[in-house]
């Protein structure tokens, strides 16, 4: 049960674990403590076998403004600020062997933005504001570049970086840093439209596409294909493999649907 002063709250339905931001006194700021919290969540969701989605929310107007400045002006005593910590929580979801889908109903800012490029599918209410401000505090995107930069067109990434100028959620999806945008009265919809096509696909198979996404390819195109074609086999050739052709045989359910249903 999560306690009543955590930073992220968890919850679990039908195969989806929801881990909502939930420090809206401070804009969900990525602090030490939420990104600790965040971690653990993503641990235990990985975990745990019924878990086949993982949902990232949030409590209040704003999804995340990105690092804690609090804490970082605090931190300049000891001659170090908490963004190493950032970094753990992109490769965490990033690497996250369980699609993450961001729900994003407000403003996100900085490493808010590292987060949401981070998740495999993000959806955003068109309202929403970004904006990579870093340089208009006399520092740079560091850290979160290793998530958005592979997200965003070229173009894109150098006018948003350099210029810090706030932009909505149309644009952020014509860059593709957010994989929708929608009215906020459809956003609840889109994630749950989401979640319920994500469930139905296998848990191994899910995490394989994954590794397939962020896999960079060879420069020689036949050994691409070979290693390709050794993983196809390898999957085809699998437990989840064979029922999944012998359950579209049989016109059924699969095994890992059935056990939703069953749940």
């Amino acid at each position: 049960m999560t306690s009543p002063d955590a930073l992220v709250r968890v919850s679990t339905a039908r195969g989806v674990t929801t881990l909502t931001l939930d420090s809206p006194h401070n804009r969900n700021a990525l602090s030490t403590p939420l990104m600790t919290e965040l971690l653990d969540g993503l641990a235990t969701a990985v975990a745990d076998p019924s878990v086949r989605v993982v949902v990232l929310d949030h409590t209040g107007p704003v999804f995340c403004s990105g690092a804690d400045l609090k804490e970082t002006a605090a931190a300049y005593a000891s001659g170090s600020v908490p963004a190493g910590k950032l970094g753990d929580v992109l490769v965490a979801v990033r690497e996250c062997p369980k699609p993450v889908v961001a729900r994003v109903a407000g403003p996100a800012r900085a490493g808010g933005l590292g987060l949401i490029a981070a998740a495999d599918l993000a959806v955003c209410v068109e309202e929403a504001t970004f904006a990579f401000t870093e340089v208009r505090l006399g520092v740079i995107p560091a850290v979160i570049s290793a998530t958005v930069l592979p997200r965003l067109t070229s173009r894109a990434a150098a006018e948003l970086y350099l210029t810090g100028e706030t932009f909505d959620g149309r644009r952020a999806a014509e860059i593709g840093l957010v994989t929708t945008a929608v009215p906020a009265a459809e956003l609840d919809e889109a994630v749950a439209r989401w979640c319920a096509a994500l469930v139905k696909g296998a848990p191994g198979a899910l995490a394989g596409a994954k590794e397939l996404l962020r896999r960079t390819a060879e420069t020689d195109l036949r050994r691409e294909l070979d290693h390709l074609s050794a993983v196809s086999t390898g999957y085809f050739l699998s437990e989840e493999g064979r029922e999944g052709v012998l359950a579209f045989r049989e016109k059924r359910s699969t095994r890992w649907v059935a056990a939703l249903d069953a749940g």
